[in-house]
């Protein structure tokens, strides 16, 4: 992007005189510091840490202006400010003023798991014929969303944005904040029932994705959900299902699943797909990035190159080779229920010639269904398939004791939350050449430390 501050001024309904620095031109957004770039307007929220506090290392870090929340004092008076009511707010309506300029088609993507997978394989889809701006890492809440779209090229085609979300309303302000041309949803589950109590109102919740889809837009959602199908019925948008069973729009068959990929064929074609992932779960993720390619009409040929080249963000599912040359599964990014029951049925159907390790740490944001949704993992773990298990944090206590008779003692390991080192050291002790190693938790357990060990020189 590149904005001059009298433009962003407009776009934010500036409250001050900025005539002084009209011609001053900046070139991206940023809301850290730490991580800002050259040339950049600094939006300072206030949160935790207030951001205002940081604006001598913004300038220091080569900010070109800076938002001001018009509550707060000592701005500083010999560089460029812009005051405004809320620098939350003010963030968002530049970035639909900039949505607007740039006027990409939007894909907006939400679910419970696969979201960012799905984001990723439509970008690549797309990217065969359009110029594609994609949603990085996870930005995907209320400043992710509007960051994502203030890094746009000018000449973007095709903006795909991830949609988190944790409480209800969430997703309605997104979905207003970007009016996409196609909304997905690509399942539902327990993640975040802490917050909503029932899959019923998680459903609901993610169905406000559809809140700001343009009145000649489509929804497109998994139609083996049945809570998607009751509250799709009344919607006055065209609309498009994905699943494994035949009453779907487009559905899979002859799934086949490798170590490192799965195949597929798809009821639109008579090709065979291919995804650089395992488990059966990934392919409703590519059935819907099919979709999205099917609507913008793009030749299957393309869509099969794409899927089989497609990057996905870092920390999904991926086999990586530790250095004892074990293969670990590592999933260390996200874990509820049904995704951890998901890649523990395909860790459980990897070829190995050692034996499978699993190492599950909590779920995190499940609240008093936390006991009942830990414990129901234990249908997942058969003993003479997947020969040790090791579970850590406060939750998963839960699942040791459902596991203590099914499991002999030195075949079950328990950790309290922050045992990473003990974890570790026995896990270390225990794995040899060719044993598969799987690492699943919530990102606040911090498996990822647990990876590095595994996988340092």
């Amino acid at each position: 992007m590149k904005m001059s501050l009298a433009e962003i001024a407009r776009a934010v309904s500036a409250q001050n005189d900025i005539s002084d620095y009209d011609d001053v031109n900046v070139t991206n957004v940023s809301f850290d510091s730490r991580k800002l770039e050259p040339g950049s307007l600094f939006v300072p929220l206030v949160s935790q840490n207030d951001g205002h506090d940081y604006i001598a290392d913004a300038i220091k870090h080569g900010a070109k202006a800076a938002l001001w929340q018009s509550d707060h004092d000592n701005a500083p008076s010999d560089f460029p400010i812009i005051k405004v009511d809320n620098t939350l707010s003010a963030l968002q309506f530049l970035s639909q003023y900039y949505l607007a300029k740039i006027n990409p088609r939007v894909v907006a993507v939400t679910g419970s798991n696969g979201k960012t997978t799905t984001k990723d394989m439509i970008a690549s889809i797309l990217s065969t014929q359009f110029n594609v701006t994609k949603t990085h890492d996870n930005f995907n809440n209320e400043i992710g969303v509007p960051i994502t779209i203030l890094s746009m090229e000018p000449n973007t085609e095709m903006l795909v944005i991830e949609m988190g979300m944790d409480r209800p309303g969430q997703l309605d302000l997104l979905s207003h904040l970007v009016e996409p041309d196609i909304a997905i949803i690509t399942m539902i589950g327990e993640a975040h029932i802490e917050f909503f109590g029932t899959r019923d109102k998680i459903a609901d919740a993610k169905m406000e994705i559809t809140h700001g889809l343009k009145e000649d837009g489509v929804f497109i959602y998994n139609g083996d959900e049945p809570l998607l199908r009751q509250r799709a019925k009344n919607l006055p948008f065209r609309m498009l299902t994905f699943g494994k069973n035949e009453d779907n729009d487009l559905y899979s068959t002859n799934i086949d699943s490798e170590e490192d990929q799965t195949s597929f064929t798809a009821s639109n074609w008579d090709a065979k797909f291919t995804i650089p992932m395992i488990g059966s779960y990934n392919v409703s993720n590519a059935l819907a990035a099919l979709s999205v390619g099917n609507l913008y009409r793009i030749h299957e040929n393309y869509m099969i190159q794409a899927l089989k080249d497609f990057s996905a963000t870092n920390n999904r599912t991926e086999w990586i080779e530790g250095n004892k040359h074990e293969k670990i599964l590592s999933d260390v990014y996200n874990s509820n229920p049904t995704a951890a029951k998901l890649v523990l049925k395909a860790f459980a159907n990897s070829d190995t010639k050692g034996i499978r390790i699993a190492v599950l740490g909590d779920m995190l944001e499940l609240g008093d269904k936390s006991k009942e949704l830990h414990e129901s993992l234990a249908d997942s773990l058969d003993p003479s398939i997947i020969k040790s298990v090791y579970l850590i944090g406060d939750e998963m206590k839960y699942l040791a004791d459902k596991l203590s008779n099914k499991y002999e003692p030195q075949s079950l390991h328990y950790f309290k939350t922050g045992d990473l080192d003990r974890l570790f050291d026995q896990l270390n002790s225990e794995i040899y050449e060719d044993d598969d190693v799987l690492l699943k938790a919530s990102h606040g357990i911090h498996l990822e430390k647990i990876l590095n060990k595994l996988t340092e020189v």
